[in-house]
């Protein structure tokens, strides 16, 4: 049975015993980064997608969750009986880029005592990191939902992206829950978890302050191919002009700026950065970055000042592709 750190920023603790959890399902790793990774690119690579995950895709009947590692591309029900004690697991789920995510728990037998629950997260979780990171989402302090006890819960959880995931500990043989899944339109997506191999997509913020970033699992190459970033005004002042791709916006002092680069871990916020880029450039295709990283990030920072706009594409590296910019080696 695999095992791995799982570590939750906040929670709601939902319980129907005597207290809460004392640790919110925190246990000793036995499952490092790469391994995790490794999994997932396996399952992305299984899924059979060829026009994207789309929410049409439904399970007819209710799915068992078997292995302690899962991944969930479809609508539906599914439901786990516990064989194994005291591991904590994890259902990773995720939907087409301009999707969310809604869960319902409709049955819950998982005892409270010896750190028993099942927690709801908006997002991923991978070897204590979290992805969008803290900075990125939009409620960091309330994107968690711990349960326990023997209860249906009524409300769903919903996502504020594409993606979500369900860590549970079962603290007795048989103990278990049902949840269902389903999929919701996002008018307005900004962080995105790519499970494509190529794709082209649309980064705004809306005219409001925020980080948008996207993710992919493997090496990418990125083509910025059009670009209005820090440049029309949200006050509807000024004049719009093409200024070209202006690069190392970082540097110069500005605050709006769309950044390149790439990254060892889940954790976006530990970007290793190629470039920052900003300005008007309607034919900014151009610029192509190819990214030698285990996660590529494409990060749209907004000041709120300005209504920023991206499109760009993203495809997985392929063996001759010329890297231009490496991710250090980490030792595993």
């Amino acid at each position: 049975m695999i095992l791995w750190t799982v570590t939750v920023l906040s929670c709601c603790c939902v319980f129907f015993a005597e207290e809460c959890l004392s640790t919110p399902l925190i246990t000793q790793s036995k499952l490092s980064n790469k391994h995790g990774l490794e999994f997932l690119r396996h399952r992305f690579q299984s899924i059979d997608k060829p026009e994207g995950v789309s929410s049409r895709r439904r399970r007819s009947s209710e799915t068992a969750i078997i292995e302690c590692m899962e991944m969930i591309t479809e609508e539906g029900v599914f439901y786990h009986t516990a064989s194994h004690v005291n591991n904590t697991c994890g259902i990773y789920i995720f939907t087409a880029p301009d999707e969310k995510i809604e869960l319902k728990v409709s049955y819950l037998d998982v005892p409270c005592e010896n750190d028993g629950a099942i927690s709801l997260l908006d997002g991923w979780e991978m070897n204590g990191e979290i992805f969008p990171n803290e900075f990125d989402h939009p409620n960091p302090n309330s994107r968690v939902l711990e349960v326990c006890g023997r209860r249906k819960i009524k409300d769903g959880f919903r996502t504020t992206q594409n993606a979500a995931m369900i860590l549970y500990r079962m603290p007795r043989r048989n103990s278990g829950f049902r949840f269902s899944i389903r999929f919701l339109k996002n008018p307005r997506p900004c962080n995105v978890l790519l499970q494509d191999f190529e794709a082209t997509l649309t980064l705004r913020n809306y005219a409001s302050r925020s980080n948008c970033t996207i993710v992919s699992l493997f090496p990418a190459e990125v083509r910025v191919l059009s670009l209005s970033v820090g440049v029309v005004s949200t006050m509807g002042k000024g004049i719009e002009l093409e200024t070209g791709t202006v690069h190392k916006c970082n540097k110069r002092g500005l605050d709006d700026f769309l950044q390149i680069g790439g990254s060892t871990s889940l954790d976006t916020s530990q970007l290793l950065l190629t470039d920052a880029v900003c300005g008007m450039d309607s034919k900014a295709s151009r610029h192509t970055e190819v990214i030698n990283c285990d996660y590529t990030v494409v990060r749209l920072v907004s000041s709120g000042a300005f209504d920023n706009s991206v499109i760009i594409t993203m495809k997985i590296v392929s063996s001759g592709d010329q890297a231009t910019f490496n991710c250090p080696k980490i030792e595993v």
